[in-house]
């Protein structure tokens, strides 16, 4: 789901394949090992998270929140200090955590300090779990606090090949798999970002005619945070045998999974993929707009194609695989409340 109510590509359907889904969860094919393996992370309830702080600001208004919730991912001030409040303040410690580090590091080498390079956020998860209200949310909060005042936000949407690219690799039904990327694009711009460089460029994508917008770009120049949100910025490192190559998170301070039961996911995808055929599908210039005279019947019926088609079996071979490099796992349950969070031990 885009901003402003509109269609994200790696949360829309796309052209029906004839794709059959998995029939079995990897949830209920864990293996014994998996299971039995010591486990990297710290556990909480929503109950033990709210506990960590109450001293921590919250400057946010109800009004704030209504603006930046993602359609059918509802928030509320409640969620927002049980889960958000403790989160910016941890998010606080490694921000300054980095940045002692980086003055360390300056004094030791006899370098310059100069400008202190972005803290960089990755956040992944399924089509539909909410990744955007996470990731709007964080922009805005982290924005708020005197220390962080610039917060920058790029999903990866806009990394996509364009269509035409996509049409000549016979890849425009695998929008939002792993291949249907540029990569190098990606993590050039990271690089850039990075290295501190100003006037770092995004290209930006078009949710409503589902393509990537000529010639336009998001400006990152040098921000206190930049977050990165998308499907795939966990992926490990894709290279030819007996070569070297980077990931995406290797350019990642901290990172955040969203997670949920396959179910819930479908029935929000579902929910709103209805919404959204009253709604940006029916705009007469929407890549989509033939979905707009669907019944209701057959408006369920092809989300479910859709989700069991191309977002399910995409969150099993390469989402959900992802999960265990984030360094932070949020857990939700019905009605988008996150019920637990998983913390990577250091």
């Amino acid at each position: 789901m885009g901003h402003n109510g509109s269609v994200s590509i790696s949360e829309s359907p796309s052209p029906i394949p004839s794709t059959a889904s998995s029939s079995v969860s990897p949830d209920e094919q864990e293996s014994a090992a998996m299971r039995n393996a010591p486990n990297p992370y710290a556990r909480f309830d929503r109950r033990e998270w709210d506990r960590l702080t109450d001293r921590t600001p919250l400057p946010l208004t109800q009004e704030d929140i209504d603006r930046i919730a993602s359609l059918g991912d509802p928030i509320d001030m409640t969620e927002v200090e049980t889960i958000y409040r403790p989160l910016s303040a941890l998010l606080q410690l490694y921000i300054d955590g980095r940045r002692r580090t980086a003055a360390e590091r300056h004094a030791f080498l006899g370098e310059p300090e100069g400008h202190s390079t972005p803290f960089v956020i990755g956040i992944a998860g399924s089509v539909a779990v909410g990744k955007s209200t996470v990731a709007r949310l964080l922009q805005l909060l982290l924005s708020r606090w005197d220390s962080t005042p610039r917060v920058d936000l790029v999903t990866t949407d806009g990394f996509l090949y364009p269509n035409r690219i996509l049409q000549e690799r016979s890849l425009i039904a695998r929008k939002g798999f792993p291949e249907s990327y540029d990569r190098s694009a990606l993590i050039s711009f990271l690089a850039s970002v990075k290295a501190g460089n100003p006037h770092a460029k995004a290209p930006v994508y078009s949710h409503v005619t589902y393509d990537i917008v000529p010639d336009t770009y998001i400006d990152v120049d040098r921000p206190d945070i930049l977050i990165v949100e998308g499907l795939n910025v966990l992926q490990p490192p894709r290279s030819a045998p007996g070569s070297i190559s980077v990931a995406v998170s290797d350019y990642f301070d901290f990172s955040i999974y969203v997670d949920a039961d396959e179910k819930l996911i479908e029935q929000w995808y579902v929910d709103r993929f209805l919404k959204l055929r009253a709604t940006a599908f029916s705009r007469e210039d929407s890549y989509f707009k033939t979905y707009a005279s669907l019944t209701d019947d057959e408006a369920v019926s092809t989300a479910h194609v859709v989700w069991n088609a191309i977002n399910l079996p995409n969150l099993r071979e390469n989402i959900r695989p992802t999960r265990e490099r984030a360094t932070l796992i949020f857990t939700k349950g019905p009605d988008h409340r996150v019920e637990s969070l998983s913390i990577r031990k250091d």
